[in-house]
């Protein structure tokens, strides 16, 4: 079946309750572990069905923000979401406090227990108005990015057009679409600043009426981290602050004597050749033909699920006028069914797009088949291993989509690696607040800005209107909308690249211990996986200032 042809009815939170209180009294009479499983696991139909259409209806406004159906759909769900946590939360508590639970844990994967007792500490009915405020003003801020309109050549375009400009050839036109973002910006400050500093006030406020000192200890609870802490945490931007920053630094000032520039601005931070970033060849469907022939080659079940895929025409990848502006890859499992939005903008970021929410669509599918639902493809961290992984074992194929594969290849490498500092700000940027709740927007700012300057020495912003005043982290849709969510995608951007430094060694054995990896899904914890695959521990000190060194032997054969 077509994605766009998927039944959608709104899962009614009656509908939730009933089934939890039918598998709450069932639970309470089993006399034995069967019998319990079995009350368990038709209220998880129930939890599968309203996953499947609470998706469906946030793909949907997705697709479209300005549809007045789903804006409705999503009001609902916004304002019920916290009433299906609750329950989900009561479910898990029958979980930890059966007299069969000894039995149970023979039965079940010891991760789905830690899991309950985290969701406890993650979710309290007493907070629930807020909560649904707070679900409403990530809404608002989605489909108020959405509608912003970038002026670029007479036209008003989206800002995820506009901001393909940014790795142009010519400095000018990426100059140009620096000031162009920063005005579309600076003409909506009040909006932005608004909305965020309500999110940061409300979610501040649910975590003291649950007990905590600040939101950041509900947040982790809230991301579900079970195997790292805030210590980790603080540690990893240390390592990288130590280990990875000074030699970012000196590759981007070789760089800008390459570029033949003095001052290294934030307009030239996505390029990283003379004659800008290599472009891939043909439009949207010549890569999708390629893109076939990559997976087919890569390994026969990559090459049969990108087929069932584009079957089910499972993308939405053209940029247009109110479409959410970021790039995603969700599942409907009722359907079995991933689904991949993306905005191409004709950049080499669309090779990066169709190969990273691949990967995220891949794992969802062995999901279905091998894994357990409850648990899903892992924690954020693991889920983006799959991804960013996925965009290296891609790397191999880059002749399909390059006239010059090896600038492509250098550019993602680099670029990779220059990532990582820039996670480690947004991740510090919300420490900050969420520590400092009261801060005023001007604050807020001079703050990121400071952290920019620590972590991207290299960079200035000097002259460009508005982001000059420290406010590029308004446009980071995580930052309001997934807090805490960034520094996953350092931690598996190291993995990815210990992937990649395998492949170089061993491909066909690389890319086995990947599918390995991918199809554990959530059944073992990112520590043991990353173990398991021969990987560093991103945590470890040195291994970032390790990797380093061994990939930037490896970008010498690029040159």
């Amino acid at each position: 079946m077509l994605v766009k042809d998927l039944p959608y009815k709104r899962y009614e939170i009656e509908t939730y309750k009933k089934a939890f209180e039918e598998f709450s009294a069932a639970a309470s009479l089993a006399k034995t572990a069967d019998e319990f499983l079995s009350a368990r696991e038709k209220f998880l139909t129930e939890v599968k069905h309203y996953s499947t259409m609470s998706a469906l209806a946030n793909c949907r406004f997705t697709l479209n923000t300005a549809d007045e159906f789903y804006q409705k759909e999503m009001d609902y769900y916004d304002e019920n979401g916290p009433l299906f946590q609750e329950v989900y939360v009561k479910y898990g508590d029958v979980m930890l406090t059966t007299p069969l639970r000894p039995e149970l844990e023979k039965r079940l994967n010891p991760i789905l227990f830690k899991n309950y007792e985290t969701a406890k500490k993650a979710y309290n009915p007493i907070v629930e108005k807020e909560c649904q405020k707070e679900n409403a003003l990530c809404t608002e801020y989605s489909r108020f990015m959405s509608g912003i309109a970038v002026e670029w050549k007479g036209e008003d375009k989206p800002l995820a057009f506009v901001r393909g400009f940014l790795s142009d050839s010519d400095r000018e036109t990426r100059k140009q679409a620096a000031f162009a973002i920063g005005e579309a910006l600076g003409k909506n400050k009040e909006t932005l600043d608004a909305i965020y500093d309500k999110l940061v006030k409300v979610r501040t406020e649910i975590a003291r009426k649950m007990g905590y000192k600040n939101f950041i200890e509900l947040g982790y609870y809230r991301m579900n981290r079970i195997s790292y802490d805030r210590n980790a945490v603080e540690n990893f931007r240390k390592n990288v602050l130590t280990g990875l920053v000074p030699i970012v630094t000196e590759l981007k000032q070789k760089l800008a004597k390459t570029l033949d520039i003095s001052d290294f601005s934030f307009y030239d931070d996505a390029v990283y050749s003379k004659n800008g970033n290599p472009k891939p060849n043909g439009g949207k469907e010549e890569i999708f033909k390629n893109a076939q022939k990559m997976y087919d080659d890569m390994n026969p079940s990559l090459g049969e699920f990108m087929k069932r895929m584009q079957q089910a025409e499972a993308f939405d990848v053209e940029s247009r006028a109110n479409k959410w502006g970021g790039g995603y890859c969700t599942g409907f499992a009722d359907y079995r069914q991933p689904f991949i939005l993306a905005n191409f903008n004709g950049t080499s970021d669309d090779i990066d797009v169709i190969t990273h929410e691949f990967g995220h669509a891949f794992a969802a599918d062995c999901s279905y088949k091998y894994g357990d639902f409850e648990l899903d493809v892992g924690g954020m961290e693991t889920a983006e291993c799959h991804s960013m992984s996925m965009e290296f074992f891609a790397e191999k194929y880059m002749k399909l989509f390059f006239d010059k594969p090896d600038e492509y290849k250098k550019t993602h490498l680099l670029s990779s690696l220059s990532f990582i500092p820039y996670g480690v700000i947004v991740d510090e940027f919300q420490h900050i607040v969420y520590d400092n709740p009261d801060l005023t927007p001007d604050e807020r700012d001079e703050a990121y800005l400071a952290l920019e300057k620590k972590y991207r020495p290299y960079l200035t912003f000097d002259g460009i209107p508005y982001l000059e005043k420290g406010t590029r982290w308004q446009y980071q849709m995580h930052i309001y909308e997934s807090p805490f969510y960034y520094i996953d995608y350092c931690l598996a951007q190291t993995v990815a690249l210990g992937f990649f430094i395998k492949m170089n060694e061993n491909y066909e054995d690389a890319l086995k211990k990947y599918l390995a990896f991918v199809k554990c899904g959530g059944t073992k914890l990112f520590p043991e996986l990353v173990k398991e695959a021969g990987i560093a521990d991103p945590f470890g000190d040195g291994t970032l200032k390790i990797l380093a060194d061994k990939l930037l032997k490896i970008a010498e054969k690029y040159e």
